[in-house]
């Protein structure tokens, strides 16, 4: 799917591209030739109506993303793919609230998602986008005023002035100083990872996890930070700890278990400086910072029938914070990189799952095949981290049954001090909730 261009845009900002989006109905993939011819059918230009599609279809993407607001938005794919979940965006704005900064420059602010976080909270907005289309859907995701005047000089204002979107490179723009009126903003960078020009099997834009392709580029993030301004980042989730400035708070970040950015915070927004992690749930949000003193030694606690496995939330794993789970519990982590903690204490930490270890058998299938027989196990799930072992061609070594008719079984394929093993295991049951509080009469 190729990004709309500038002239797409304006075609679907002009009365007649609006006529035509309120006619689109919800996205089918089924459909979508369908409605096509008969939209042509009905007088519309076939390019209006191939810039319309393309919209259709993006915004059923981001709709998962983004909510309901995506049937509003005007996006790209390279949009969608980088746009910030709405509660993730108010968490970054809220930091910048916290930091008592009246403003925010928003460089590199895409289709806007942080950008309208950023307004919600009551701050002022100066965001910058690079690409003259995106700069046009930022400017209509925000709502703001477009006239032709606007778009010729690439700078869009709301009315009262607190909201602005203009056309710019990150680099090219003057944060200013004290003196003036958004000297002392803050400033969010959410740098492109994708290579223009360049596209995977799929045909979207490649990906790329290297920090001197990022367009505002890694050294100008940095050179940023070290004016002492109000400072953050969104990156990638692989993003490495070794890259971590000094005296900066680097937070990899996880929404119901998925690993969602890994965002660093420079100056006052700098929280615990290092590597925390924030996982998000539903309901509930707990960071954690690591261990308060030193960790167990990795293997110093062997995996043993009847001991507790501990399975952290990933963002504690790509943070390198298991030294707080093993803190926590107790425990060790079963080996250095592994990611699992070993303890003989049954702990509820709510951002790990917990498991009982029922055996410890080798790293090779067939050992492993003739164990679960023995228990009568024909159906299993297998959990792995790290190592080279493939989880599908172990469990096709497996041979089990098509039809499973017995119990059900938890591998944890895994690395030890010894070498490769694979852990069987049983899920803990789920905390139970406090007792209510009882009333004497």
């Amino acid at each position: 799917m190729t990004a709309p261009t500038l002239a797409d845009v304006q075609a679907l900002l002009a009365p007649r591209g609006q006529e035509l989006l309120a006619q689109m109905p919800p996205y089918e993939e089924s459909a979508a030739l369908r409605v096509a011819q008969r939209l042509r059918s009905a007088g519309f230009e076939p390019e209006l109506v191939a810039a319309a599609m393309t919209q259709a279809r993006l915004r059923a993407r981001a709709r998962e993303k983004l909510g309901d607001r995506a049937g509003r938005l005007l996006l790209t794919p390279d949009g969608v793919e980088q746009a910030t979940r709405p509660r993730l965006a108010a968490l970054h704005a809220a930091r910048f609230v916290a930091a008592g900064v009246p403003g925010v420059w928003d460089l590199g602010c895409g289709i806007g998602s942080d950008a309208a976080a950023f307004a919600d909270a009551g701050l002022a907005v100066d965001a910058v986008e690079a690409d003259a289309a995106t700069a046009l859907m930022a400017a209509h995701n925000l709502e703001l005023p477009i006239s032709q005047a606007a778009m010729d000089e690439g700078v869009f204002r709301s009315a009262d002035g607190r909201l602005t979107v203009r056309r710019a490179r990150a680099e090219e723009v003057r944060l200013g100083d004290a003196a003036d009126a958004r000297g002392d903003f803050g400033v969010w960078f959410d740098p492109a990872r994708r290579l223009p020009g360049r596209t995977d099997a799929s045909g979207r834009t490649r990906r790329t996890f290297r920090l001197d392709q990022l367009a505002p580029s890694w050294d100008f993030v940095v050179a940023s930070a070290g004016s002492g301004r109000a400072v953050g980042a969104k990156l990638s989730p692989g993003f490495p700890h070794a890259a971590v400035p000094p005296g900066a708070q680097a937070q990899w970040v996880s929404l119901e278990g998925e690993v969602l950015e890994c965002a660093l915070w420079f100056g006052p927004l700098a929280g615990t400086p290092g590597r925390t992690a924030l996982v998000l749930r539903s309901d509930a949000a707990w960071e954690v910072t690591g261990a308060h003193g030193p960790a167990p030694a990795p293997g110093s606690v062997p995996a043993a029938a009847g001991q507790w496995l501990y399975d952290p939330d990933r963002a504690v794993v790509r943070a390198g914070r298991v030294d707080a789970l093993a803190a926590a519990t107790d425990g060790a982590e079963l080996a250095s990189g592994a990611g699992y903690v070993v303890a003989t204490r049954a702990v509820d930490v709510p951002w790990a799952r917990r498991y009982r270890i029922e055996e410890v058998l080798p790293g090779s299938p067939k050992p492993v095949r003739a164990a679960l027989r023995s228990r009568g196990i024909d159906r299993v799930t297998i959990k792995k981290r790290g190592g080279t072992v493939d989880p599908d061609v172990f469990r096709a070594a497996l041979r089990l049954p098509a039809k499973a008719t017995g119990e059900e079984g938890v591998l944890v394929l895994t690395r030890t001090p010894r070498g490769s093993a694979t852990l069987l295991v049983r899920p803990a049951p789920p905390a139970a909730p406090p007792a209510a509080p009882t009333t004497r009469r």
